[in-house]
């Protein structure tokens, strides 16, 4: 048996023991910290943007009213809405709304702005999430397809088609998706999130949810889960195929680049197969980039949800927006808007945790 001196037992002791070391989860901590206050100044500085560009305007009131009714009318209105103070008051009771969740009232129907974004705020998530289905489908598999095939023909012609759906209007992309697929080929519905049937259905089973897939499992009807579906493809794949092209190069760009690290080349000597090095090698560390540009995606989604929805009619957000935005109605626009800003804040926040789990050296 070995016996340890004094000097072989202070060698022997932990390494965490040691001053200046980096305790472990400090990192993870200290990181998520960090993120988790970047947050307000995020939101802070959106939403003063926001309210400063309604405001350049002029008052809501005016924008929204003006010409319908007379001045004297005029002024009691802004007057009762507190329009005539200080910008500097109407801006920090602004801000103190929002604390309160208060995003305000709309002039067109006198609605709380929290209120609209509730009742459509469930129609743009699911599109949102239709959409990701299919940028998930297309781009990272074709992704890793041109990695596997680069510089041959496959791979350009996947790069080409990348850039092509990325730039292409998605308000162009879903008039086409309907001239084909609807008007020509008459396989899917041209708008809207559901048949009358469909909808009437739903509404008989007291299914509320604002998501229409959910209701309509619900019901327990395997034709109303259907026509719900059917409604969402041509929207889904319009929104999504705008993300699948980010998501193809990028995954490409980043199996390649983890292809000629060091480690993998070693395998490679070894005599591990090509599929099997992109496989176990070199797709994990590609992964998280992608998981990073997901947060900036849904800002992406939620912007191109507005054409999506005005094209398809599909009654979201982005389809109220431009309601609110025909009638000049600042307010319903603002808080709107400001919710959005809040909402894609938030999930870069997620994104950026999850980001920190899969991938260590994201935390240091």
């Amino acid at each position: 048996m070995t016996t340890l001196t004094t000097d072989d037992t202070a060698s022997a002791a932990p390494a965490a023991t040691t001053p200046g070391r980096r305790r472990p989860g400090g990192g993870l901590g200290r990181y998520l910290l960090v993120r988790f206050l970047l947050i307000f100044p995020t939101i802070l500085i959106l939403v003063t943007t926001v309210f400063v560009m309604m405001r350049a305007t002029g008052d809501p009131i005016t924008a929204a009213l003006g010409g319908r009714l007379t001045a004297d009318q005029l002024a009691e209105r802004i007057h009762d809405a507190g329009y005539d103070r200080p910008i500097v008051v109407q801006y920090l009771e602004y801000l103190g709304g929002i604390l309160r969740g208060d995003f305000g009232t709309t002039i067109s129907d006198n609605r709380p702005v929290t209120e609209v974004l509730l009742t459509y705020g469930a129609a743009t998530l699911e599109l949102a999430v239709y959409a990701l289905v299919v940028a998930f489908a297309v781009g990272i598999p074709l992704g890793r397809l041109a990695a596997a095939r680069r510089d041959t023909g496959a791979d350009a012609t996947l790069r080409v088609s990348a850039v092509l759906v990325y730039a292409t209007p998605v308000f162009f992309a879903g008039m086409l998706l309907k001239l084909v697929f609807s008007v020509w080929l008459g396989w899917l519905p041209v708008a809207g999130r559901a048949s009358t049937g469909a909808e009437i259905q739903m509404q008989r089973t007291g299914a509320d949810t604002g998501i229409y897939l959910v209701d309509a499992i619900s019901t327990g009807d395997g034709a109303v889960v259907a026509d719900v579906l059917e409604h969402a493809v041509l929207p889904a794949i319009a929104l999504g195929l705008l993300t699948a092209g980010v998501f193809l190069r990028l995954v490409r760009t980043n199996v390649i680049g983890t292809l000629t690290t060091g480690y993998v080349e070693a395998a490679r000597s070894r005599g591990v197969s090509e599929r099997r090095l992109l496989r176990k090698h070199a797709w994990r560390p590609a992964l998280v980039p992608i998981i990073t540009v997901i947060g900036l995606q849904i800002a992406l989604l939620l912007a191109g949800a507005v054409l999506t929805e005005t094209t398809f009619e599909w009654k979201g957000l982005g389809f109220q927006l431009v309601q609110y935005l025909l009638a000049r109605d600042f307010v319903a626009v603002q808080g709107m808007v400001a919710m959005l800003a809040v909402i894609v804040a938030l999930t870069n926040f997620v994104v950026d945790v999850i980001a920190a789990l899969v991938d260590p050296r994201v935390r240091y």
